[in-house]
């Protein structure tokens, strides 16, 4: 193989994961737990942005026996059904980037 050749590939290879990684930084998931309790907006490279409370979920915390559990769960939800969303963003987003390419299936 030219060695000009293989090196070409390599540079557009850098440059398609440059405009995947600006592309899902730009990419915004909103996902919600507890019918609206908790919200949390992920970017597609999985950095949460933005956490939401709904200040009534709150104030069930301000008894004598608040269900601190409860809102850690709601949270813990929310986040992770953003990444699996984001998740999908990106295997999305790969498959139209590398689908001219004929790879195996379950590479992705």
């Amino acid at each position: 193989m030219n060695p000009f050749n293989l090196q070409q590939m390599l540079g557009q290879a850098k440059e398609m994961q440059e405009q995947m990684q600006t592309k899902l930084a730009a990419t915004v998931v909103e996902a919600s737990s507890g019918g609206g309790a908790v919200t949390v907006k992920m970017n597609g490279k999985k950095e949460l942005l933005k956490l939401t409370i709904d200040p009534a979920a709150v104030a069930s915390l301000s008894g004598l026996n608040p269900d601190v559990e409860m809102l850690e769960d709601l949270i813990t939800a929310a986040i992770n059904e953003a990444g699996r969303r984001a998740e999908e963003i990106l295997k999305q987003s790969m498959q139209g980037m590398l689908g001219g390419l004929n790879l195996p299936p379950g590479l992705f």
